[in-house]
C-alpha cells in the first residue's frame, strides 16, 4: 500500500476523515486529545495539497435538538487555534462546493446530521458516499476510532476515490500490532471497565496467548461472584456468569483478581472504606481496587515485556475512587516493557492523570483498538489504493 507521503498532492483537493468526536460539557471541550493527535496529518495535507476538506462526526444525532448540541463549531474553533489557521466551518445548507473552492481548508458539519434522514451516514448510504466523494480528488482516512464502523464517511467514500491512510491510523496500527502479532513475552493483559460482555471477544482471542490476565474494575466482581465471594451491591454481568465460570475452570492459573477493594456510594462526596474481598457485606458496593491488589499485580508482572491495558480499575471519575487507576498507571510507568493503553476511558484516564507520555502507545480508539487486537478486519480499511 502506498504511503501518503508518496502521493503527488499538487492541485488536489483532499477529503480527510478525522475522528474529532471529543467529550464536551455545555459546549466546552473537556479533552482535546483526538484533535491534537490529528494535527500531523492535517498539517501535512495543508502544506502539500491544494485544498483540505475535513469530515468528522460528533456524538449521536437522533433529533433536531442533537444538531444544536453536537455541532462541530467548538471543535473547528479549537483546531483553528491550535493550527493558527482560519478553518471555515461549512453547513450542508450552504453551497458546499463553492465554499471549498474559495477556501484552502474547510471543515464540514457533523457527518451524523445525515442520520436524521434514515441514518444515511451510519448505514453507509451509497448516494451519501458518492456525495462526499464528489467534493474532492483523494480520500485520506485518519479516523482510527471509527474504522470499525460501516459509515458513509468512513467506508463508503473510499469506494469512489483513491484512498490512503493518515499518519495517526498508521501509528495506531503499527503500535497495536505489538499486541496483535506475536507480542514479546511474558505478556499480560489488564482489563477493567463495567461489563464482561464488552470484552468477550478480546478475552477469547488473547486468553491462550497471555501469561497473565488481570481483571480489575467492575467486571472483576462477576469473576469474584462466580468464585463464591459475596460482592454485595457491586456491579455484575449476570448474563456472562457461565462464560466466566468456564474461563476460570480452564485458565484459573492465568487469571488474577482483586484481593481488596474500596467500598462506598457512587457519589463524588462518598467516603470510602478499604475491605478485603472476603469482608464485603451484602450492603456494600465496591468501586475501586485496594493497595494489596496493586501489590499483587506488581509481583506478577514486574518483569513482563508486553502489557496491554484496557478499562479503568475503578470509578476513577469520582476522586475518592481513582486510587486504583492512578496506582496502576504508576506501576506500569516503572516497568521496562512495551505498554499499550487501549482507547476510551483508559486513554482519557491516562491523560487526565498525567501519564500521556509514559507508555509506548495510548490509543485514540476504544472499540476499534479492541476489534483490531481481536484479529477482526476493520471495515474502514477495506478499500485502499495499492
Amino acid at each position: 500500500m502506498k504511503k501518503l507521503e508518496d502521493i503527488d498532492l499538487t492541485n488536489k483537493t483532499v477529503i480527510l476523515r478525522c475522528d474529532l468526536n471529543v467529550p464536551m460539557e455545555n459546549g466546552i471541550i473537556t479533552d482535546d486529545n483526538r484533535i491534537v493527535e490529528s494535527i500531523k496529518t492535517i498539517k501535512y495535507l495543508y502544506n502539500n495539497a491544494n485544498k483540505v476538506v475535513i469530515l468528522s462526526h460528533l456524538g449521536r444525532v437522533k433529533s433536531i435538538d442533537d444538531k444544536i448540541k453536537n455541532t462541530l463549531k467548538p471543535v473547528c474553533n479549537r483546531l483553528s487555534d491550535i493550527l493558527n489557521l482560519n478553518i471555515r466551518l461549512c453547513t450542508y445548507e450552504e453551497d458546499v462546493k463553492k465554499i471549498i473552492n474559495n477556501n484552502k481548508i474547510v471543515m464540514l458539519e457533523n457527518t451524523r446530521f445525515f442520520d436524521l434522514d434514515n441514518k444515511k451516514e451510519s448505514n453507509n448510504d451509497i448516494n451519501l458516499s458518492k456525495y462526499f466523494a464528489s467534493l474532492g480528488d483523494i480520500f485520506v482516512n485518519d479516523a482510527f476510532g471509527v474504522l470499525h464502523r460501516k459509515a458513509a464517511s468512513v467506508v463508503g467514500i473510499s469506494k469512489f476515490l483513491p484512498s490512503y491512510l493518515g499518519f495517526l491510523v498508521r501509528k495506531e496500527i503499527e503500535n497495536l500490532n505489538i499486541i496483535r502479532n506475536n507480542p514479546k513475552r511474558p505478556f499480560a493483559v489488564i482489563l477493567g471497565g463495567a461489563k464482561v460482555s464488552d470484552k468477550i471477544g478480546l478475552i477469547s482471542n488473547l486468553i491462550t496467548k497471555v501469561d497473565k490476565l488481570i481483571i480489575v474494575g467492575a467486571m472483576s466482581f462477576t469473576f469474584l461472584k462466580v468464585k463464591g465471594i459475596n460482592v454485595g451491591k457491586s456491579i455484575i454481568d449476570i448474563e456472562q456468569e457461565e462464560y466466566v465460570r468456564d474461563l476460570l475452570n480452564k485458565y484459573e492459573e492465568k487469571i488474577i483478581l482483586p484481593v481488596d477493594v474500596y467500598t462506598g456510594e457512587f457519589d463524588k462526596n462518598s467516603q470510602k472504606i478499604l475491605k478485603d474481598i472476603n469482608d464485603i457485606s451484602s450492603s456494600d458496593m465496591a468501586l475501586d481496587i485496594g493497595p494489596k491488589t496493586i501489590k499483587l499485580i506488581s509481583e506478577n508482572i514486574n518483569n513482563f515485556k508486553t502489557i496491554f491495558l484496557n478499562g479503568p480499575a475503578g470509578a476513577f471519575e469520582l476522586p475518592n475512587f481513582s486510587y486504583g487507576t492512578i496506582k496502576l498507571f504508576e506501576l506500569l510507568e516503572k516497568i521496562n516493557a512495551n505498554i499499550i493503553i487501549g482507547g476510551g476511558d483508559s486513554a482519557y484516564a491516562a491523560i487526565k492523570f498525567g501519564f500521556k507520555d509514559s507508555f509506548t502507545h495510548i490509543s485514540t480508539g476504544g472499540g476499534a483498538s479492541l476489534e483490531y487486537i481481536e484479529g477482526k478486519s476493520l471495515p474502514g480499511l477495506k478499500y485502499f489504493s495499492e
